[in-house]
């Protein structure tokens, strides 16, 4: 008997084990609920753009925040500020080199919970080639089956070498850019 208890604990084990795996492979963005928008200044006035294609792979878990991993995508290319003049510039060695760095990437090394739907997510930002730890905050809400991640992340464009050369000087574009984003993800267990 002792035996049949063991094996049914550990087949059990083993079926809460995948079906947990399993919820978590489940998670996915939903990109027509999603954005991923950014602010820029030139000469002091405000320009507002886009990223139009981006992705995540999502293994969120809020009760094991130290096994939860978030990996996002960004198609350098799909940057738009609405303007062909200026969107033709975006994906040139000045700006994203786009031809040599398609994607910018996020990873996350650590999420911290902060309450009330709050986190802090610390990870590795690549834009460019260059690579710098950044902390993002991000707010959670459920409604239904969707959760929706919303935050801004200052960042600086220098810093990644986005606007090199004559566009290095930070009296025609700011070096301060504002990141936002607003995240619609599937799979994810109640807050």
């Amino acid at each position: 008997m002792t035996h049949y208890r063991f094996t049914t604990r550990l087949a059990l084990a083993a079926a809460t084990l995948v079906t947990a795996t399993a919820a978590l492979a489940q998670q996915a963005l939903v990109p027509a609920q999603s954005e991923l928008q950014f602010t820029a200044r030139q000469m002091g006035v405000p320009l507002e753009g886009h990223f139009r294609k981006f992705d995540a792979q999502v293994q969120f878990d809020p009760a094991k925040l130290a096994d939860s991993k978030i990996r996002f995508t960004v198609d350098t290319g799909s940057a738009t500020l609405g303007s062909r003049e200026t969107d033709a510039e975006l994906p040139k060695p000045t700006w994203f080199n786009v031809p040599k760095f398609p994607q910018a990437t996020f990873e996350s090394t650590a999420l911290k919970a902060l309450g009330g739907g709050k986190f802090e997510v610390a990870g590795k930002l690549s834009i460019k080639g260059t690579v710098r730890d950044v902390v993002v905050p991000v707010t959670l809400t459920q409604s239904g089956a969707t959760t929706t991640a919303t935050g801004t992340l200052p960042l600086k464009r220098l810093a990644f070498r986005i606007g090199e050369n004559e566009w290095a000087d930070t009296s025609m574009v700011a070096d301060d850019v504002q990141v936002r984003f607003k995240f619609a993800l599937t799979g994810v267990g109640k807050l």
